[in-house]
């Protein structure tokens, strides 16, 4: 008889991660995901990614969306009624209480090396530190925030153009695979203690964290490549720009000076270094070619975008 699996994930991360056990030997006894919540100007409901795959492909298990699990006895009995041999966690959004954690052996996939970037956002902060390599962890769940053991650990190097979308989509794959080679194995492995010294944390990305400066060019990329899928990079006044390119992080410029007007880009100046510009987006407009729009504003040469 196959071991039961309870999945609890919500995003499209997670759902690689779903699609991999649902393809398995493994029988998924249940989905626990976020609530559906109003998205866009028109706030309608929406499921969250995983939800809509499961509806999209008329998968049959149930799908549980509580609120929170934290003090709620009918998640808590809905859970131990399905009665699974493992729990694998992967982006659920909500930390598991020690009732659960109870149950069966909780497996989180956590898209960082731990204990480098504990918490919400692993993937971007992995970015704006232009770190060499990331990765996944598969950990033994606690109560404390990733801070259980080590399970098994796969690396992914960072390319210089990564970008955050690039990175999730690489992720989510080897998180996938790492997720059934760690259940194939899990009465063979030794959990390793994480090192304390080394914990460091990320905490969830707010819009306003999108704001960017003319200050340093490498600083600004490295911001563009976290922050590319969302919030976006955008000036005072929410100019959004985008499809950016690091040119070079040592010559000296007039923050924000218009350098060069290429055929697709602009090359715009920062006090250190300089970058390309493909897109530009003014509040409540459509993105348009960044030449376009310098030359709707009638800006020229050596003017500053701002």
């Amino acid at each position: 008889m196959y071991k039961k699996v309870l999945f609890m994930g919500t995003p499209d991360y997670a759902t690689e991660i779903f699609k991999e056990l649902l393809n398995s030997k493994y029988d998924v006894v249940g989905l626990f995901t976020q609530p559906d919540k109003p998205v866009g100007r028109k706030q309608l409901i929406t499921p969250p990614h995983i939800k809509q795959y499961c509806l999209d492909e008329n998968i049959d298990i149930p799908i549980f969306q509580p609120e929170k699990l934290r003090g709620n006895s009918e998640a808590f009995e809905q859970i131990e009624s399905l009665n699974p041999d493992f729990i694998v966690v992967a982006a659920y959004g909500q930390i598991l209480p020690k009732l659960i954690l109870d149950i069966a052996p909780c497996i989180n996939l956590h898209a960082s090396l731990l204990p480098k970037y504990r918490g919400a956002s692993p993937i971007q902060e992995s970015l704006l530190n232009d770190d060499e390599y990331t990765g996944v962890t598969a950990m033994l769940m606690e109560e404390g925030l990733d801070s259980g053991d080590i399970l098994a650990l796969q690396y992914l190097k960072i390319t210089p153009t990564m970008e955050v979308k690039e990175a999730f989509d690489a992720l989510s794959l080897i998180a996938a695979k790492l997720t059934i080679t760690t259940l194939d194995n899990f009465e063979k492995i030794e959990p390793k203690k994480q090192n304390e010294a080394e914990v460091s944390f990320c905490k969830k990305i707010k819009k306003e964290d999108g704001l960017v400066d003319f200050s340093n060019a490498k600083k600004l990329f490295l911001k563009y490549k976290a922050y590319s899928f969302w919030p976006g990079i955008f000036l005072e006044f929410e100019l959004k720009i985008k499809d950016i390119k690091l040119l070079d992080n040592t010559s000296s410029n007039k923050k924000g000076e218009i350098l060069a007007l290429e055929e697709n880009h602009i090359v715009v100046g920062c006090k250190k270094g300089k970058i390309s510009i493909g897109i530009i987006q003014a509040p409540s407009k459509k993105a348009v070619n960044a030449v376009d729009y310098i030359r709707g504003k009638r800006l020229n040469l050596g003017d500053i975008l701002s």
